[in-house]
């Protein structure tokens, strides 16, 4: 699978269902396969932060998530089919597990958000089986937590912690978790468990679900999205003025 790159950046311009079904014949298969999506913010901070970038380019697939990274990229000249949404695919994933009988590990979030979410999900998506659940918080022995999922047997690992803590711990032990694939989601664990309510469907669509943050937490968000979208922009007409 050839990527693109944006602002050194790795990213694969496929669709959900490529990227569902790219997923299920390699772990069919028994091939390793680490996953991460990408968003401005993301792109953005591994212009400084080179250990994130790392992480990101070492993943086998990399789905553009934020949709002004998808706008970014087809005004830079890239052929973009769509965004493919980290919670969406999360979804996707669950429910590809629970039709070929793969088994599941979540880890993330605080212990009640990640219980429920781990509840939600099995009644979501019947016969799907959850090898085991872990909160985010292991920082003083990820050794242990790692042996934790690495003896449950799960097949595939959803890391629901903040950037760029999931995208490091995940690429400094991809080697010792013993799952065939793992995958940083985020937020997702508290939007399952119900503590985190995602934006109308219409707002998706149209790819507002950063301006639906912002309404929802004014005083914290508006200068994140302020200032990364900045940024972001004026990388977008440097590099479109050096193209010219």
């Amino acid at each position: 699978m050839n990527p693109l790159f944006v602002f050194g950046m790795k990213a694969n311009s496929i669709s959900m269902s490529e990227s569902v079904s790219y997923i299920k014949n390699r772990i069919k298969d028994g091939t390793f396969t680490q996953h991460c999506v990408i968003n401005v913010a993301k792109v953005v901070n591994a212009q400084s932060d080179l250990e994130l970038k790392e992480s990101v380019n070492s993943c086998h697939i990399v789905n553009i998530d934020g949709m002004g990274v998808v706008l970014g990229a087809r005004f830079l000249g890239h052929s973009v089919p769509e965004r493919v949404a980290g919670v969406d695919l999360f979804h996707e994933l669950l429910e590809m597990s629970a039709t070929n009988q793969f088994s599941v590990f979540l880890l993330g979030a605080k212990d009640e958000v990640v219980s429920t979410a781990a509840s939600k999900v099995k009644a979501l998506y019947p016969g799907l089986k959850v090898a085991g659940y872990h909160h985010g918080y292991f920082w003083d022995d990820e050794a242990a937590l790692v042996e934790k999922v690495r003896a449950s047997g799960a097949q595939l690992l959803f890391v629901a912690i903040t950037s760029p803590m999931k995208e490091n711990f995940i690429n400094r032990w991809r080697d010792q978790l013993g799952v065939t694939f793992v995958m940083g989601v985020g937020g997702t664990f508290d939007v399952v468990a119900g503590k985190v309510k995602r934006a109308p469907q219409w707002m998706q669509n149209y790819g507002l679900e950063w301006l639906y943050r912002v309404i929802q937490e004014p005083g914290r968000m508006w200068k994140r999205y302020l200032t990364t979208n900045s940024k972001f922009a004026w990388l977008l007409i440097k590099e479109k003025l050096k193209r010219s």
